[in-house]
Order: structure tokens, then C-alpha cells, then sequence
């Protein structure tokens, strides 16, 4: 796997304007009598000009709007890109998100110059943080198999922040932070953007542990042997019909100060044909996406480690290919979970809660404070929620914190009920469960399937446990938005190092 080079960020002040730059970036909002030009640092016989254009360029300040004019003398770069933020008001503040937004979706149109200054109005270090963010993501490309890039532009390599808190003490590790964010959600991307044809269970295994070069984690992989060792049913059941055996890869950061420790458990389906349950064939292409749990799952814990967070966090990789041959499992089969309950099949393509359930025991036997799942389980999801919010279930305690840290990173995710009535779907008549239930609510069927494998804590009682369903988020089949590009957008790699971060600051 090629690593997607790394963006530069730095912050200047106002005075060090004329500091070369390929571009100037300064905002336009959408204001309720027409476009609105945001605090930026140009004089104000300058500004007002520009102000009195907007109109007429056709400017209105929307979302993802990017204008671009020739560079103004005062403004020491080449290009000056009027970018918008969205709808403003005094009343209601620019928002982080919306800072975010507005500087990746900048840096991403400014693909192919070499520096861009960034002059959105920050008015707090948060303020800073969200757009050194928003840059970090939009500065990402991913072109491993082109053999030839004429016509294809390099991401920007440095950015520079235009803010009052250019001299703050508490900028730099803002700056750090971001940066590593905008690393472990670009690997994200990349590993869930390469082509099932590269990236099989034992490739993908060989990709945790590059990544984790270097950092102070501790990378174990169960081959096909050792998987039918142990009894980890639900991997190899739904990887007997590949030819690529199946892995589960755990990635496991100890520091020795830890002050909480969390499991992460991420569906790793490298290709997802369905088996012998087969997909339809339109749009099938887009299920090398289905290991995106796995990715995320992977770089979160990555990023914890990079941060030196003090929690012990552990992401275990459940990774197969789901095939249909002669070897692969069928409807009515029944596999026994690592554990020992049984599951019949009643569809092969309800296989990421088979290879999760294996991961979901495993994790229970280390007796965490809290296990995560992440999975692109259900297409129930996307009904239910659509392309780009992702929907959690579980434990109320995790829930919502996870919904509290989600708003904070600016991700959208929305908490789920698990009505009791839908668990008698899933009672089977030869098994100790079914793989499939009540499809109305299929998204919590699934989620109601997963908390059967939730494993009891040392006292007795649940382990609190949460299931994030990224079905439509984690893969962009439309135009790009924001700092999000084509395919692979990495979603919840910031909710949830924004939840650890939360859960560490709660114990203080």
C-alpha cells in the first residue's frame, strides 16, 4: 500500500501576509440579503471592492463554492480563491464543521499549487483546529495504480493558517493533532479505496503491520490455521468459498500509564459477492468497500498510539472475502462461534455480523470498559439514515458519549433504539441463533444479532458495548464535498478518537 504524503500545516499572523503563497483563501458566506464577505486580511478599500463584485462574479457564499480571481498585490499569492462557507447570520456563529468543511473543500480544489494561506476568521485555538483539519483531509489523492498521471494534479503540500493565534503556547499541539487526525483518516481511505484484486485477508493483515511500524503496538495475526485452532467459526465460515483464506488481525497499544481500556472490533469483508446468497451485479464493484470497519478500527488505535494517549486500546481486524464456490458456506449451515454458540445461516450475505461476532467474544475476554464495533453492516442503514449519517445502537452510557464525540469532530451519527420485539426474528429452529431476522428494522435486527456476543465483565454484568453502522458514510459514490473526496471518505476515525479523548478527560 502507497502512504499518501503527508500536508505540511503552520500558522502565520496577520503581519507575515506577504509570505509567498500560491494562494490566499478567504471566506464567503451565504447571508440572509446575498453573499457576505468573511474577516479577512486584505485592506479595507480592497475588501470593500471585492465585497461590491460578488454579485456580479455570481458568488453566493454556498457550501463547497470555490471562485478563483488573480492574486491581489497586498496579497503576496498568485491566486485569491473566494471560498464558501455556507449560510451566515449574527445571530449564529461559523461553526467548526463548518470551518472544517470550508478548508478542506478549498484545499481540495487547489489541487496542483504547491502552498496555500488559509484566511477563514478563527477565533478560538478550536476554531484553528477545525480548519488545520479540514485541510489535512482535503490534501489526499490516491493514484497507486495509475500508470500515467498526466492531467491528474498533486494534493497541496503545505498550508499555512492565517490566525491571531499564530504565537498561542497551545497552537502546536493543535497543529500535531491535526495533522495526525488527517494521517490516520487518509490511510483510512487509501486501504478502503485499493482494489479487492491487491487488498485480500492476507494482504490487508501485511498493511496492519507496515502502518504500525515504528509505533508502540503490538501486531498479532491469526492465519487459517490458527483460526480453526481456536474455534473462530464465523471467519472461516464466511471465508471457505475464497481462495484467499481468511485473518483476524489484532493491533493491541499498552502504554503503561493506561487510565482506561476500550476494544475496538472492525468488519474487514475485502469483497463482499455476497456467496452463494449472491448481490445483484450492479454496483457490486463498490463492496471492496465492505472492509472499511477494519480501516478504521486499524488507524484509530494507530492514532491513539501516535498521541500517546493514556488508554489502553485495543482493534481486533475480523477479515475474510466472501465468495461463492464450492467450498463456500451455504443457507442453513451452522457454524459455531469462537465461544461456542451456534448461528445458522439463513443468508450468506449477512456475513459481516458472522466475522464480527468472532471479534466481538474475543474482545469480551479481555474484560474492556467498553467495546465499539464499526462495520458497513446493513444496506438497512442507508434507508434508514442515508449516504453520509451513520447510526449507533447499544448501551446508552456508550451511545452517548459517542454521539457527544461525534458532534464534536463534526461527524454525523445518530443514535438507534433496539426494540426487544425484533430478538424472537432471529430464533432458529435447529441453532442457538440465525444470521437474519425481521427485515423491517434490518439495521437493528443486525445490531440486536451482535449484542448476543457481548460478553459479561468481571462483575457480571454486560460489558457496556455500542455498534456503529457505516454502511453509507464510509464510501462517497457521488461528487466530492467538503474535505471528503471520491470513494473512501475514513468516517469515524475522529468520533472515535474524539470519544477516547472525552472518556480520559471524564476520569480526570
Amino acid at each position: 500500500m502507497v502512504k499518501n504524503s503527508e500536508v505540511k500545516l503552520s500558522a502565520v499572523a496577520g503581519v507575515q501576509l506577504k509570505s509567498p503563497s500560491d494562494a490566499l483563501v478567504i471566506g464567503v458566506g451565504q447571508g440572509p440579503d446575498g453573499p457576505v464577505l468573511l474577516d479577512n486580511p486584505l485592506t479595507a478599500k480592497a475588501a470593500e471592492a471585492l465585497a461590491e463584485s460578488l454579485n456580479v462574479l455570481g458568488i453566493t457564499g454556498a457550501a463547497d463554492q470555490a471562485h478563483r480571481l488573480p492574486g491581489l498585490p497586498e496579497a503576496g499569492a498568485t491566486i485569491l480563491l473566494l471560498a464558501g462557507v455556507g449560510k451566515v447570520s449574527a445571530k449564529q456563529p461559523l461553526s467548526e464543521e463548518a470551518l472544517r468543511r470550508a478548508a478542506g473543500s478549498a484545499v481540495r480544489q487547489l489541487a496542483g499549487v504547491t502552498t496555500v494561506t488559509l484566511a477563514l476568521p478563527t477565533t478560538s485555538l478550536a476554531d484553528v483546529a477545525a480548519v488545520a483539519e479540514g485541510a489535512a483531509m482535503g490534501a489526499y489523492s490516491y493514484t497507486e495504480f495509475r500508470t500515467s498521471v498526466d492531467g491528474l494534479k498533486d494534493p497541496v503540500k503545505n498550508v499555512a493558517i492565517l490566525t491571531d493565534f499564530a504565537a498561542d503556547k497551545g497552537l502546536q499541539p493543535i497543529l500535531r493533532r491535526a495533522s495526525l487526525i488527517g494521517t490516520a483518516v487518509n490511510a483510512t481511505r487509501t486501504l478502503v479505496n485499493q482494489p479487492p484484486s491487491h487488498l485480500y485477508p492476507e494482504t490487508f493483515a501485511e498493511a496492519a503491520k507496515e502502518l504500525a511500524k515504528g509505533l508502540p503496538v503490538k501486531v498479532t495475526v491469526w492465519d487459517e490455521k490458527r483460526l480453526e485452532k481456536d474455534g473462530f467459526g464465523g471467519i472461516l465460515g464466511v471465508g471457505k468459498g475464497s481462495t484467499r483464506q481468511p485473518r483476524l488481525v489484532k493491533v493491541e497499544y499498552a502504554p503503561a500509564k493506561a487510565t482506561a481500556k476500550i476494544a475496538l472490533v472492525g468488519k474487514g469483508i475485502t469483497f463482499d459477492t455476497g456467496g452463494i446468497s449472491l448481490k445483484p451485479h450492479l454496483g457490486m464493484g463498490e463492496m471492496k468497500s465492505d472492509m472499511a470497519g477494519a480501516a478504521v478500527v486499524l488507524n484509530t488505535v494507530l492514532a491513539l498510539a501516535e498521541l500517546g494517549l493514556p488508554v489502553k486500546a485495543t482493534a481486533w481486524l475480523c477479515i475474510a472475502e466472501n465468495m461463492p464456490s464450492g467450498a463456500a458456506q451455504r443457507p442453513a449451515d451452522v457454524m459455531t462461534i469462537f465461544g461456542g454458540k451456534t448461528v445458522e445461516v439463513l443468508n450468506t450475505d449477512a456475513e459481516g455480523r458472522l466475522v464480527m461476532a468472532d471479534g466481538i467474544v474475543a474482545a469480551s475476554q479481555e474484560y474492556p470498559d467498553a467495546i465499539i464495533d464499526v462495520a458497513t453492516l446493513t444496506g438497512a442503514q442507508l434507508i434508514a439514515l442515508g449516504d453520509r449519517t451513520a447510526g449507533v445502537m447499544g448501551s446508552d452510557s456508550v451511545t452517548g458519549a459517542l454521539k457527544a464525540a461525534a458532534d464534536r469532530a463534526g461527524e454525523l451519527v445518530w443514535p438507534m433504539p433496539l426494540p426487544e420485539e425484533l430478538r424472537p426474528s432471529l430464533d432458529s429452529q435447529v441453532a442457538d441463533i440465525a444470521n437474519i431476522g425481521e427485515r423491517h428494522g434490518g439495521m437493528m435486527t443486525a445490531a440486536v444479532f451482535l449484542r448476543e456476543f457481548v460478553g459479561k465483565g468481571k462483575d457480571g454484568e454486560q460489558i457496556p458495548w455500542a455498534h456503529i453502522d457505516i454502511a453509507g458514510p464510509s464510501f462517497n459514490n457521488g461528487s466530492p464535498y467538503g474535505y471528503n473526496h471520491k470513494q473512501g471518505t475514513g468516517c469515524t476515525v475522529r468520533t472515535l478518537v474524539a470519544y477516547v479523548e472525552d472518556l480520559l478527560a471524564a476520569a480526570v
